[in-house]
């Protein structure tokens, strides 16, 4: 699987696992480079808190589009550490 946002892979995977329909990457599989810490948090019911990242790619920046949990509920433990894409971001094979 590939995250693709501005014309730019910014992560590939064999190895995603799908939740709700959304593709989690493994964090090492994402292009570092592409990702700055946000400071915003959300909260599900059932995974835990999530933490964000805004994409930046050739000057232009995408604000929490991707996120992932630090920490998770027993019942989310496959996704601890993975991160998901959306506003924009295009997941594909």
């Amino acid at each position: 699987m590939k995250a693709i946002w501005n014309g730019t892979v910014i992560a590939e995977s064999d190895d995603t696992v799908v939740v709700e329909g959304n593709h989690y990457f493994p964090k090492e599989t994402i292009k570092k480079e592409y990702f700055i810490d946000s400071n915003t948090h959300s909260v599900c019911p059932w995974k835990g808190t999530a933490s964000y990242y805004t994409i930046q790619v050739d000057g232009q920046e995408n604000a929490d589009a991707a996120w992932y949990y630090p920490e998770t509920s027993d019942l989310a433990k496959q996704i601890k550490d993975y991160v998901a894409f959306w506003k924009g971001v295009e997941v594909t094979e």
